[in-house]
């Protein structure tokens, strides 16, 4: 089985919990936790499919990935108790998925034949994405406008993947160091509250 397929099919049940999670502690019900499920696990890669002209869209395409979102659904369900009071718990399965749907962005444009800073900017669409509109659905604001370094982080890593690319690394060396590269970023941004500038005032007063 192709790796990266595997590693679609992981990001995707890993973002589908971060989905239901942050459904499930809005009191949702059983159908709006799987519809944030779903939005958090494909939307991300839809917009991009929808962006490039990628037919048919990832979800529609894959029975896999429905499939793959309502066990997530409910292994939530049956487990919650034990992953919901982890405090790293939505950071840990969000920094996964953006990981993984950022190397998978970039591999689909590239395969598109897109410029490769495009095909970055894909990367980081299908990653971030499906965040964006499970924080809008749920009234929050989207991570990616709060002071988290989030889709820097994705951005970082489709350079990391780009440089791999260039020097004809091996598919593994690209994916790990791809993913290694987003992770470890957000972690350390985390630990140590790093931040991208504000505009606050003029520079030049």
């Amino acid at each position: 089985m192709d790796i990266l397929y595997v590693l679609d099919i992981l990001g995707t049940f890993a973002f589908a919990i971060s989905g239901a999670l942050v459904a499930s502690n809005k009191k949702f019900d059983l159908f709006g936790v799987i519809i944030i499920a779903f939005a958090t696990a494909v939307g991300g890669g839809m917009i991009r499919d929808i962006l490039i002209d990628a037919h048919p869209i990832n979800w529609i395409g894959e029975l896999n990935y429905i499939w793959t979102i309502l066990i997530a659904v409910l292994f939530t369900y049956l487990f919650k108790s034990k992953i919901a009071p982890l405090s790293k718990t939505m950071f840990l399965f969000d920094t996964i998925g953006i990981s993984v749907f950022t190397l998978l962005g970039i591999q689909k444009g590239l395969n598109y034949d897109l410029h490769p800073f495009i095909a970055v900017v894909m990367g980081m669409v299908s990653a971030v994405m499906g965040g964006v509109i499970r924080d809008i659905l749920t009234n929050q604001i989207p991570l990616i406008f709060r002071k988290e370094i989030y889709a820097s982080a994705c951005l970082l890593g489709g350079v990391v993947f780009l440089i791999c690319n260039y020097f004809e690394l091996s598919e593994l060396v690209r994916i790990t160091a791809t993913m290694s590269s987003i992770i470890i970023v957000r972690l350390v941004a985390v630990k140590y509250r790093l931040e991208l500038p504000k505009i606050k005032d003029d520079l030049f007063k």
